[in-house]
């Protein structure tokens, strides 16, 4: 997961982290994990995460599906 970029995304909706968990449904604490790669967003979340910073099915899988290799 590209957690920068999904950082980016919700800076440029004027989101804090807290509002952000808040449209989620989860606390901040879960949302830290989850950024942090403690533990993935459900398929749910990604779907809500599409429609609240209004992303392109492409940015989605920029931030969630494409794998960097070394």
């Amino acid at each position: 997961m590209n957690k920068n970029l999904l950082k980016y995304h919700i800076a440029k909706n004027d989101m804090s982290l807290e509002q952000f968990s808040k449209v989620l449904g989860i606390n901040v604490s879960t949302l830290s994990r989850k950024l942090n790669g403690e533990s993935d967003f459900t398929r749910n979340e990604i779907v809500l995460i599409k429609i609240a910073l209004k992303l392109s099915a492409d940015d989605i899988d920029t931030i969630f599906f494409i794998l960097k290799f070394a």
